[in-house]
């Protein structure tokens, strides 16, 4: 009977043994395959990352072309029209209107040089992020109050930290600027509100309109070219998501959160 419970030990212990080495084969193995597809993953997530990074850089700068196209012809074109006029009304005869005119013609053209100036820095898109998030914000703000159609307040906190992260400051930047086209092309609005905070390590981008709204969930409203996916997308692509609250004539509401820096 000792024979017999000695023996059976020394078989269970063998095939033990043999077994062993084939499970620690066969975990090696699955081990290995989960952290190839997870070196996959994140190779693919970079790229996914640096293409919607070099999309967002180029989509910037046409932001920024169509801005400075615009200023040259509204701002621009008006003053050196007036400078113009001004000059081509000048009385010789009267010495004192004529001094007048010539001092309101040399202020419009100062006024010309420095906004050729302004846009000259504009032309450089990573001018706009290298002031930072929180001022490259403010300008696009500025952009928005010069058409004179809306009413803006903007509030940043101080908390935002100074040790920014350059690739998410650029995409945060536009998603600034997709909400705002979108209360260009669809929203009707006259007041909009923008709030940048952070708090625990997230930062919070609050941006709320007065306009038309839409039914939240409407699969048509989101996708008849309101950019709503490519918001949340956007935020997704750098660990944060996007909140929509909306209802019809009551406006838009887009909280970004996202972790920073």
């Amino acid at each position: 009977m000792a024979n017999t419970n000695i023996n059976s030990l020394i078989i269970l212990t063998t095939i033990i043994f043999l077994i062993a080495p084939a499970f620690i084969v066969v975990y090696i193995f699955i081990y290995n395959q989960r952290k190839k597809r997870h070196i996959e993953e994140k190779k693919m997530m970079q790229l996914t990352f640096a293409s919607e990074l070099t999309k967002t850089q180029l989509e910037v700068q046409e932001q920024t072309m169509q801005t400075i196209g615009a200023d040259l012809h509204d701002n621009i074109g008006q003053l050196l029209s007036l400078t113009s006029l001004t000059l081509n009304s000048i009385e010789l005869d009267n010495k004192a209107k004529a001094r007048q005119k010539i001092d309101d013609s040399i202020d419009l053209t100062l006024r010309s040089i420095k906004e050729m100036r302004l846009l000259g820095h504009l032309l450089q898109g990573d001018q706009l992020m290298a002031v930072g998030l929180v001022q490259a914000v403010r300008q696009l703000v500025s952009w928005m109050e010069r058409s004179g159609k809306y009413e803006i307040v903007y509030t940043a906190g101080d908390e935002i930290p100074a040790n920014s992260n350059a690739d998410k400051d650029l995409i945060i930047f536009r998603i600034t600027q997709e909400v705002f086209n979108n209360i260009i092309k669809h929203a009707a609005a006259t007041k909009i509100t923008v709030d940048l905070d952070y708090a625990e390590g997230m930062l919070k981008l609050g941006i709320g309109d007065n306009g038309v709204g839409f039914v939240a969930g409407d699969a048509p409203a989101l996708q008849h070219g309101m950019g709503l996916q490519n918001i949340r997308k956007r935020a997704g692509i750098i660990g944060g998501e996007a909140a929509i609250a909306s209802n019809v004539g009551q406006g838009t509401q887009i909280i970004v959160s996202i972790p920073y820096p």
